[in-house]
Order: structure tokens, then sequence, then C-alpha cells
């Protein structure tokens, strides 16, 4: 029984190379995007958490990649999401078709605001 990967490299080193190459870059901006925010494993995926909550994750699924930026996002941006395949908080695009760089900076924007309303409405 293989241990459970406890960072986001360890994640990433059993996920075939394309993968790996379009999930990285997905990190990077996020990481970017979102510089406070911690990497973290959540639900068995690479993860970021801001302020110690969930803020976006992605991974491998099949013969595709998935990122998941939760509902809201993905409803505020629902026009520009058309030609991926999306349900609730997941979007799946194919490894030679990653999330265009200024898409998931908006989404990854979007979660930080809502996480920051959030917290302005429990003071």
């Amino acid at each position: 029984m293989t241990a459970k990967p406890k960072t986001i490299d360890e994640y990433l080193e059993k996920v075939s190379a394309e993968q790996r190459a379009a999930l990285e870059k997905l990190r990077k901006v996020i990481r970017a995007t979102a510089p406070k925010a911690e990497e973290c494993i959540s639900y068995a995926f690479p993860a970021f958490r801001l302020d110690g909550r969930f803020l976006v994750a992605f991974g491998p699924s099949g013969g595709h990649c998935a990122f998941y930026p939760g509902s809201t996002a993905i409803e505020v941006h629902q026009g520009e999401l058309q030609s991926y395949d999306t349900s609730k908080g997941t979007i799946r695009f194919r490894r030679d078709r990653p999330l265009p760089m200024t898409l998931v900076r908006k989404l990854v924007k979007a979660r930080i605001a809502d996480a920051a309303a959030r917290r302005k409405g429990r003071t």
C-alpha cells in the first residue's frame, strides 16, 4: 500500500507527465494570484487554503484535468466557461487544451472575494 501524498509535489510525482505539465501551470497561476494561500492536500486533491479555509483545488481525472473553484465562481463566469465541461464546482479540461490563465486568475479572484465577503459577514 502506497502512502498518501502529503504535499502537492508528492501528489504530482504520481501523475502522468502530460497531465502534470497542465496541472503545474494551473498551480503556478493560482500561487501568483493568491500568494497568501497555503498549499495542501484536501479531499485527496492538491488544494489551496486561505485563512485556513478551502480556496480552490485541482487534479487529474481519467483522460482530463479538473479545476475546482467552487460553484459561485463558476456561476459568475459561466459565459466564459461555455466551451468546457462544468458541473457544480468543477471545470474539466483536456491537458492539451488548458484553461486560459486569465480565466483561472478571474476564478481565483472570485473565490478570494467570496471568502472575504463571508468573513466580513461573520464579524
